[in-house]
């Protein structure tokens, strides 16, 4: 919630008061989002597994590029295909479709691809307390 929380206000702030492009500033926000997500995961969700480090951080980012990409396109799409072209029509098509799109997949791939085999003790089950 962090990491969209971080996405979301620099993409707000970023494509209103700074004045970019709906792609720079989507794409820019998308690097503090994610620095911010493998932190939480790594540091939090993951926190029981030793496989963590610039290897996974290059992994997980190139899962979250590809979310990204997914973003982008939303945004692509709405802005310049089918011309809604507000700050609104940005953040909706963006943040609320796309990153609803991207969601899916980054879960997929943070945990198959980053943090793989973190399913419990010997692979069954959960790891530690269930914290809601």
């Amino acid at each position: 919630m962090l990491a969209y929380a971080a996405d979301l206000g620099l993409f707000v702030w970023l494509r209103g008061p700074v004045g970019l492009d709906p792609l720079t500033a989507k794409a820019l926000s998308f690097v503090a989002g994610c620095s911010v997500a493998y932190a939480g995961n790594a540091l939090g969700t993951y926190r029981h597994t030793t496989t963590r480090g610039l290897r996974q951080y290059v992994i997980f980012f190139a899962v979250n590029v590809a979310g990204a990409l997914v973003q982008l396109l939303c945004i692509a799409v709405s802005h310049y295909g089918l011309g809604f072209t507000s700050q609104r029509a940005d953040t909706v098509s963006g943040a609320g479709i796309g990153m609803a799109l991207a969601t899916v997949l980054r879960f997929w791939g943070t945990r198959t691809l980053v943090f793989r085999g973190v399913r419990g003790v010997r692979g069954e089950g959960r790891v530690g307390p269930w914290t809601g």
